[in-house]
């Protein structure tokens, strides 16, 4: 079985406290309902900093990566089927399917 990287890309925050607890607990169903397909779950990002060739380091670059999850599936088209069902999608985020290549050594 192969790795993949889901990519949460934008999304709009929860308008009230009720509709982020709402929305955390469909995303937890959804993840539990993966179950042992899951091998890193959530994995929220914060505070990016962008370093460039030259060494400069910039901050608030704008990016839309916001977190990602890690599953093992069979195959690309399983990854992204599974993906279909996130609820992440419900908040006007976009997700990206990417196998993850294990390199040697």
């Amino acid at each position: 079985m192969a790795q993949f990287i889901i990519t949460y890309l934008g999304g709009n925050q929860p308008a009230t406290p009720e509709e982020g607890r709402a929305h955390f607990a469909k995303y937890m169903q959804w993840i539990k309902a993966l179950g042992d397909t899951v091998v890193s779950a959530m994995n929220p990002l914060k505070d990016t900093h962008q370093v460039s060739p030259d060494g400069s380091v910039a901050t608030n670059t704008g990016t839309k990566m916001s977190g990602f999850t890690i599953i093992e599936v069979d195959s690309i088209e399983a990854a992204v089927e599974i993906t279909k069902a996130c609820p992440f999608l419900d908040i006007g985020g976009t997700l990206e399917v990417s196998e993850l290549v294990q390199m040697p050594g």
